[in-house]
């Protein structure tokens, strides 16, 4: 099936990733890092000017890190490679609205008649062909046209059917690996701010405690980012496994109701 599907697809993801990088890297240059700059400077002027001045939490402090950009950079690669497999799956679903083997309610289907439902199967756009439903459907009629066996076809679309599953579950491998490599990224920004305060111990111990606050900002910055574009991910994730599954599911009830109970073998 997704021998001509794979290039298509990696070669989006590729362009999914580069776009990703550029769009989220221009905007930390034009907004996110000046924004911050600038904050951070009113915020170290009024903290001189009064003590007990107490330094709000900004959003674009908080994202301004490289940590925090690398975050969202996976994040939108992430999102436009469930996107592309929503769509898909999507496509995949309207096919089961579709009488793909119209039978009248009471007819059966003879062994001889495979080959004449075959061809309306076979008629499908070739990208149409490619799918789970067409491609159970053919493999169903080709099995009792040789075997007229309705056990042995019921048996063989289960196959087709769980191993469809599985592939699509192998297929969430890189959308797993990414929502895992998130929060890693984060806790790399924890290591980071955590060696640049010990870095700066002997100025906290002068009195100029600046430099540590700021990098311990740094190092729970990135991992408060990180852990919540992580939550947001897994919560997609489950989702889009979710609508796999019912795929299948609902397959497999299609095949059932539409075509295999309506089978009599000689």
């Amino acid at each position: 099936m997704n021998k001509k599907n794979i290039p298509v697809e990696f070669v989006f993801q590729m362009f999914a990733l580069i776009i990703s990088i550029i769009v989220v890297h221009a905007l930390y240059v034009s907004l996110v890092r000046p924004n911050a700059a600038q904050i951070i400077e009113e915020q170290n002027i009024a903290a001189a000017a009064d003590p007990s001045y107490v330094r709000e939490r900004r959003v674009a402090v908080l994202i301004k890190d490289m940590e925090q950009e690398a975050c969202f950079i996976l994040m939108f690669w992430a999102l436009a490679i469930m996107g592309y497999k929503a769509v898909t799956i999507v496509a995949e679903r309207r096919l089961l609205d579709v009488d793909l083997v119209p039978v009248a309610e009471g007819m059966r289907i003879l062994p001889e008649d495979t080959r004449e439902f075959s061809r309306q199967v076979q008629q499908l756009p070739e990208e149409q062909q490619r799918m789970l439903l067409p491609r159970a459907l053919l493999n169903a009629l080709r099995r009792f046209n040789s075997t007229h066996n309705i056990q042995d076809v019921s048996s063989s679309t289960n196959t087709v059917t769980e191993s469809e599953a599985e592939r699509l579950e192998s297929e969430l491998s890189m959308i797993r690996y990414i929502s895992w490599a998130i929060p890693s990224i984060g806790f790399i920004g924890t290591v980071r701010g955590i060696g640049e305060a010990l870095a700066q111990a002997d100025k906290a111990v002068q009195g100029d405690i600046a430099g540590v606050t700021q990098s311990l900002g740094v190092a729970f910055n990135s991992t408060f980012i990180a852990l919540l574009i992580s939550i947001f991910l897994m919560f997609l994730v489950y989702q889009l496994q979710l609508l796999q599954e019912r795929l299948v599911f609902d397959t497999q009830v299609y095949l059932d109701d539409k075509l295999i109970r309506h089978m009599k073998a000689d």
